[in-house]
């Protein structure tokens, strides 16, 4: 993922999702000790429901086209 979508995602985050920063960073963390996409790791810490997660990737699959 470039740099440019990584920062949509986490506005998107941010505002829509009304996640904190620091659960975002936290997530960043978590995503780089499993090696896993942020959105999993949001997801399979309870940061994000499964609706939101489905929401982000919708989000993420528009920016790419």
């Amino acid at each position: 993922m470039d740099n440019y979508l990584q920062k949509e995602m986490i506005i998107f985050l941010i505002d829509e999702v009304g996640l904190k920063q620091s659960s975002i960073e936290l997530g960043l963390k978590l995503s780089i000790k499993n090696n896993t996409p942020l959105p999993i790791s949001l997801w399979r810490y309870g940061m994000l429901t499964i609706d939101e997660l489905d929401k982000l990737y919708t989000f993420l699959f528009q920016k790419m086209e």
